[in-house]
């Protein structure tokens, strides 16, 4: 879910810039640029990943001019490349968009916050609690972390966007349109955690070393 024009309250869009803004500054604050320049692989990967985005993010449904429904891939960056470097990847492709006149500059800080930091906070607890109390199990980290993550992931944008709108919009009718496109997350919900468990499971298996969260001797060499 991403907000194409401008329908918030103007406090609400500097409250949720201020918002977007500490978790980014949070998350530069970890230096996640020492890795990318010490590994060149990682480098390609991630700008791979940038672009790969960039592009299916075109790939979306909107009925009304202010909201676009489409696939994050936030979860799955996440996962692959640890929060950091994922939220930049979201910040890059929200500015694209902003670039190219799919969003409106003042919904950047929104934008970045729902489809970016809340999956990716989501994200960060679910795997979380499968790093601390779950079994050491590579079917467990795949289908929790990747499926499961994922989905509930997907649920926390499109509350999130939600409650931005029923929160402070400037339309009244787009409360109720905002309430309609809500329905359609059961529908994005298991398409984000198929191609994200998907891509995960061919990841882990050909590639273990390539997701920054998964420990392939703690799941795979003990067993």
């Amino acid at each position: 879910m991403t907000f194409a024009e401008n329908l918030l309250e103007p406090w609400l869009l500097i409250l949720a810039g201020l918002a977007s803004a500490g978790m980014l500054g949070l998350a530069m604050a970890q230096r996640p640029w020492r890795a990318l320049l010490a590994d060149t692989g990682l480098q390609h990967r991630w700008l791979a990943a940038t672009v790969a985005v960039l592009l299916l993010w075109q790939l979306r449904a909107q009925a009304v001019d202010w909201l676009s429904l489409h696939l994050m891939f936030t979860a799955l960056l996440t996962l692959v490349f640890k929060a950091p470097l994922a939220l930049a990847t979201n910040l890059i492709v929200n500015l694209c968009l902003v670039a190219l006149g799919s969003a409106a500059w003042p919904l950047l800080g929104v934008n970045v916050l729902i489809t970016g930091i809340v999956p990716a906070v989501v994200t960060i607890l679910i795997w979380r609690v499968v790093d601390r109390f779950l079994p050491d199990n590579l079917m467990v980290f795949l289908f929790v972390c990747g499926f499961f993550g994922a989905a509930l992931a997907t649920l926390g944008t499109g509350l999130a966007g939600l409650g931005l709108v029923m929160l402070g919009a400037t339309d009244p009718e787009a409360i109720h349109l905002a309430r309609e496109y809500a329905l359609f997350l059961p529908l994005l919900m298991p398409s984000e955690a198929f191609i994200t468990g998907m891509l995960m499971s061919i990841l882990m298996v050909y590639h273990p070393s390539w997701v920054a969260t998964f420990n392939d001797h703690r799941y795979i060499d003990t067993k």
